[in-house]
This record gives structure tokens, C-alpha cells and sequence, in this order.
């Protein structure tokens, strides 16, 4: 029984070792985890720079455990890619003369206008257009606001009727792509050009631009357009003196024009809006490039 009684006494003494190991093994552990607290601690006191990283490291840890984790930013090559904007020194003169002047009438930053201006002379000679008519024709309209609407629908830079030429959009990703400076002067041009054609004249594709293809009057839009762009013709050939005519307003959203049409051959109007008249002047002839 001696046996029995020592495995016994071995049984009830198990629990007691068995605390006192958990007890000795976590005594230790503290221990040494506060050894290495010091340790660290005197490691960064004395670099300042392992301080600093250690620093902004504890700080992440604490925003993420606050916060969730922490926002990424962007890449700066992202953000530059897709800001519609370009260096001054990339334009040529007659360029650059255009959009200094523009910049200061209408009070644009040079960078994103410098943009649009690129753009304007690219598309003017792919779609054989003048680019300084497609630069008059986004003044008028919008005042080269990328974002601007008229309560008709007319969105963008060129004020297309997005709901009418929608299907010029798909190449660019649909509709919303109406507010991107960009592809809105592309499919504004685009639609211009057609009804340039359509007309056999610079005028008469205006007066279609505008909705006033088979009305009597256009509100004075084509008047207004080749006065800009007649403007602009100066600043491109550098003269000596451009007039100091003021600043033309956006087009009214506000009036629409509801005169009925002409008998003749009906048409599908980009624009549904015009505004009032403006002060009588000489029609200016804007012709197509010729390449």
C-alpha cells in the first residue's frame, strides 16, 4: 500500500506544482517583456531617428485601432494624369497667344484653358474645322464652363443636347462623360461640323447649332460667335492692337426659343435655349481649313 499512498500524495501535490510552474513561468515573462520595454526605450532616447519611426509607428497602430485602416493617397502620376491641364511652354506661339488672352477676359487659369486650346487646334484639324471657331463657340456658350447645364438639357463646355447625341458618347463611356472638358469638345465639334455640312455654310451650321436652323432669328448666337471668333483671329496673327470689346455673355438658359418653324426640311436642334439680341454687327466669314 506504500505505493498507492506515495502516487496518492503525488495526485493531491500535482495541482499546487502545476500553479506554482504557471506562476514562476509568467513572474519571468513579465520580466523579461519589461527588460525589453527598457531596452527599447533606452535604444530610441538615444537615436533620435529610431525615436521618430517608432514614434510614427505607435501612432498608426493607435489611428488604425481608432479609425479602421488609414486611407491611401493617391499616386501623384495618377493625379496629374487626370487633371485637365498642361504646361504653357508646350504650346506654339500663335498658341499660347490665345490663351493668354482668353485666360484674362474670361478670368481661367491659363493651365487647364492651355489644355482646351491644345485640344481645339488637334480637333480643328482632324475634323478640318477652324479651332479658334471652336474655341468662340465654347465662350458663347458656356464661358468655358466644363460643368454648365441648361434647364433643356444642354451640358458642357459646347452645350451639347446630351440626350440627343448619346450614342457620340459611347466610345468615350456613355453620357456622364458630357462633363469631361475633353470628350465634350470632341463631340461637340463632331456634332458642329456635321451641321456645317449640312448647311453649306459657317452660319448656317450655327444657326442649326444653336436650334434656330428653321426660325427667323437666332437670338443673335451667330453674330456673337464670329464677333469672338474675329476677335480671336487677331490675337493669332499677333496684331498690333486687339479692340477692347467687352467680355459677351454666357448664353441665356432662361429664354427659349418657341417661334414656329419655316415650311422648310425639318431639323433636330443640338440646343433648345438662345438669348436676346445683341448689338447688330457685320456677318464674319470663317472658312474650313483647308487640310
Amino acid at each position: 500500500m506504500t505505493a498507492l499512498d506515495d502516487m496518492g500524495d503525488s495526485l493531491r501535490k500535482m495541482p499546487r506544482r502545476l500553479v506554482q510552474f504557471f506562476y514562476s513561468l509568467a513572474h519571468n515573462g513579465f520580466a523579461l517583456f519589461g527588460l525589453s520595454v527598457i531596452l527599447v526605450l533606452l535604444a530610441l532616447a538615444a537615436h533620435s531617428g529610431l525615436r521618430k519611426a517608432g514614434e510614427e509607428h505607435l501612432m498608426d497602430w493607435l489611428q488604425t485601432r481608432q479609425f479602421g485602416e488609414p486611407l491611401e493617397e493617391p499616386s501623384p502620376l495618377v493625379t496629374v494624369g487626370r487633371a485637365t491641364a498642361t504646361d504653357l511652354q508646350n504650346l506654339s506661339a500663335q498658341q499660347a497667344a490665345v490663351t493668354d488672352w482668353l485666360s484674362r477676359r474670361y478670368r481661367i487659369a491659363p493651365q487647364p484653358l492651355s489644355a482646351l486650346v491644345l485640344e481645339a487646334y488637334q480637333i480643328g484639324h482632324n475634323y478640318k474645322l477652324d479651332p479658334l471657331l471652336l474655341l468662340s463657340v465654347m465662350a458663347i456658350e458656356s464661358g468655358f464652363n466644363p460643368f454648365a447645364q441648361s434647364p433643356v438639357g444642354a451640358q458642357g463646355l459646347m452645350q451639347v443636347m446630351t440626350h440627343l447625341h448619346g450614342e457620340k458618347y459611347e466610345p468615350f463611356g456613355g453620357q456622364l462623360a458630357a462633363f469631361d472638358p475633353l470628350t465634350n469638345l470632341h463631340v461637340g465639334a463632331r456634332v458642329l461640323r456635321e451641321y456645317i455640312v449640312r448647311a453649306g455654310s459657317i452660319e448656317g451650321g450655327l444657326r442649326r447649332y444653336v436650334g434656330a436652323a428653321n426660325l427667323p432669328s437666332d437670338g443673335g448666337y451667330v453674330t456673337k460667335v464670329l464677333s469672338e471668333h474675329h476677335l480671336l483671329t487677331l490675337v493669332a496673327r499677333q496684331a498690333q492692337h486687339v479692340p477692347d470689346v467687352p467680355k459677351p455673355p454666357v448664353r441665356s438658359r432662361s429664354m427659349q426659343i418657341t417661334m414656329p418653324a419655316a415650311p422648310s426640311r425639318p431639323e433636330t436642334a443640338t440646343h433648345a435655349s438662345a438669348t436676346g439680341a445683341s448689338p447688330v454687327g457685320a456677318k464674319q466669314t470663317v472658312a474650313l481649313l483647308n487640310n
